[in-house]
């Protein structure tokens, strides 16, 4: 993977991330916990013949370095751009997801003319006191036992269908599986579990320009689709569209999530980019 030098507080990140395909600038923004290749494997198949994809790992995340302590908006807004630069990309179409969602619209609204057309799901412009009680929780449970953290989570990030279909046996896999992805995030996690907390993108939603689709999943329960609700009502002409699943659509049903982010990008291709 590439790796590209951004100033930021406190020092310099050293920001890896993942480049494929060819055609107009697509750059995706990964949620918490995962990083650029894991959050969007399905959507960089579905465009890469077409689309040069940029996926950084922000801070917390992949093998990106920083400084360390708490993680700030400006910071990765300059790590999105820093690793577009680096990539060649004057313009790009933007998508993000969850921790991503919120970053993705400070992109948008602190670069407005290298943004083509901006999607976001299960984004927040300003966590509520719930979702910051849910994001101490997290960071509590990761420190004191991922095992108990990852059963938290599944229960949590998925929607009522699929947790109704499951298992025993899925059940036990999902949980090895989110215990594995909470062990290799290690203390980064806590620190983007802060930043979930933390951040406010209320002044840069306002600035966007681009044609933006809001995502919103009708069982999601980490960010319920009354903050997506609120994203549209700030950031200007934005289409909102609610979808069937949990906040973990991506990987609940990653062909209705390609298709509505697909949509959405073939409607806007036109767009310098």
């Amino acid at each position: 993977m590439p790796i590209v030098t951004v100033p930021v507080s406190g020092g310099e990140s050293a920001v890896h991330y993942l480049v494929t395909g060819t055609g107009p600038g697509l750059v995706l923004v990964h949620g918490t916990g995962a990083d650029g290749a894991g959050n969007w494997g399905p959507l960089i198949d579905a465009v890469a013949d077409r689309f040069t994809v940029v996926a950084p790992d922000l801070s917390g995340s992949g093998a990106t370095t920083d400084p360390g302590g708490p993680i700030l908006v400006p910071d990765l807004v300059a790590q999105v751009l820093g690793a577009a630069d680096h990539a060649g990309l004057e313009r790009f179409h933007l998508v993000g997801h969850s921790l991503g969602a919120l970053v993705a619209v400070a992109v948008a609204g602190t670069a407005p003319r290298r943004v083509s057309s901006l999607t976001a799901h299960a984004g927040w412009a300003k966590a509520d006191p719930r979702m910051r009680f849910q994001f101490d929780l997290w960071a509590r449970l990761v420190r004191a036992d991922p095992d108990l953290a990852a059963r938290v989570l599944q229960l949590t990030a998925m929607g009522e269908r699929t947790l109704n279909d499951r298992t025993d046996d899925d059940f036990a896999e999902a949980a090895a599986g989110f215990a594995a992805l909470l062990e290799a995030a290690g203390d980064g996690f806590v620190r983007q579990a802060g930043f979930d907390a933390a951040a406010d993108v209320t002044a840069p939603a306002t600035r966007v320009t681009a044609p933006t689709l809001l995502l919103s999943s009708t069982d999601d329960r980490v960010v319920p689709p009354g903050h997506q609700r609120e994203l549209a009502r700030l950031i200007p002409h934005a289409e909102l569209v609610e979808l069937p699943g949990g906040h973990g659509l991506p990987f609940e049903d990653p062909d209705l999530f390609v298709a509505a982010i697909v949509d959405h990008l073939d409607r806007h291709v036109a767009a310098p980019a």
